[in-house]
């Protein structure tokens, strides 16, 4: 199969492409997402080619165009709604936690909200405080919507088409740090199965459960791990609401020692209830407790140093790896 060098970037755009021209329903909007191509360079081109009626650039008001987006989705239209980053959607949180996370529930299932909201998400690019969080913890709180994170140009391309058949919600969290990622993309073969998590690579001493921008890294700790000789199974979550416990507990009984590394702060994290979990499910396969990297308990720095300190990197996730299979009971 022929593949082809393409970024992240250009993934997420293809996949918007092929939305837009497949359903006239589908349209995308948000703020700059036209003429400018979105903040991040996503939808560059896209207003040329669809038109501005299905390219919208919006005021700068995010309950405003996140309720336009529900509405649409409520009257049958298919709409993709960009929020520039994770903060600004807390100016939408009303939007989204008691109208489109809702309306199923309230109306006694008479009303469906097939909107797909995305939003960049995540530190490391030296954005500081205000715009580096990792929320997707909070949102997998929510139930009524399912809380997706591409990881890879795979599921940057192939998640947006099974995100917009869902008749509920979807929550796309696209980490920054990954748009410039490049790497080798197979012609699609359409849409991915966005219900299970992914193993993404295979091994048998050590399970690093991730997601998002932390792949990457955990990828990274693996190949660390494997020049000690120790064997790391990764799992990229992918689907953070629902989680596909399956896959997690088949890696632990496999390993029987798991690593869960999450840019989300650890306290009521992510991180916590999937260690949760496991406790609950595969207690009696484990030889060693549940490790957690997390990111520090503090506002995100805006200081390179310290902003790689404060959150998790490859030899911080290889130590808890390292500790864990050092375990003895």
């Amino acid at each position: 199969m022929t593949t082809r060098t393409t970024t992240y970037r250009e993934a997420l755009r293809e996949a918007l492409r092929e939305a837009l021209s497949a359903d006239d329903r589908v349209f995308l909007l948000g703020e700059d997402v036209g003429k400018y191509g979105g903040a991040f360079g996503v939808s560059l081109g896209l207003v040329e080619e669809f038109g501005p009626e299905r390219v919208r650039d919006t005021p700068l008001s995010e309950s405003a165009f996140v309720g336009t987006g529900i509405g649409a989705a409520v009257a049958g239209l298919r709409p993709i709604v960009e929020i520039m980053t994770v903060n600004f959607s807390l100016l939408a949180l009303d939007q989204i936690l008691n109208n489109a996370a809702t309306l199923r529930h309230m109306s006694g299932g008479q009303l469906s909200v097939p909107v797909v909201i995305r939003m960049t998400t995540g530190a490391g690019r030296q954005l500081a405080a205000q715009h580096s969080h990792s929320l997707e913890g909070w949102y997998a709180h929510i139930p009524g919507i399912r809380v997706l994170a591409p990881a890879t140009l795979e599921d940057a391309r192939g998640m947006l088409a099974p995100a917009l058949a869902d008749p509920d919600p979807v929550v796309l969290f696209e980490h920054g740090s990954l748009y410039n990622v490049s790497g080798e993309l197979a012609p699609a073969d359409g849409p991915v199965d966005i219900a299970p998590a992914a193993v993404r690579r295979s091994g048998d001493d050590v399970t690093l459960l991730t997601y998002g921008g932390s792949l990457p890294k955990t990828l990274a700790a693996a190949d660390l791990l494997a020049e000690e000789g120790i064997s790391a199974e990764v799992v990229d979550l992918r689907s953070l609401r629902p989680l596909d416990d399956t896959t997690i507990m088949g890696s632990v009984a496999r390993t029987h020692r798991v690593v869960v590394v999450d840019e989300g702060w650890r306290t009521g994290s992510l991180a916590a209830e999937v260690s949760a979990r496991i406790t609950e499910q595969a207690f009696y396969e484990l030889d060693a407790p549940v490790a957690r990297v997390c990111s520090a308990e503090v506002p995100i720095p805006y200081a390179r140093h310290l902003e790689e300190a404060a959150l998790p990197q490859p030899e911080s996730i290889a130590a808890a790896a390292r500790e864990a299979v050092g375990h003895r009971g």
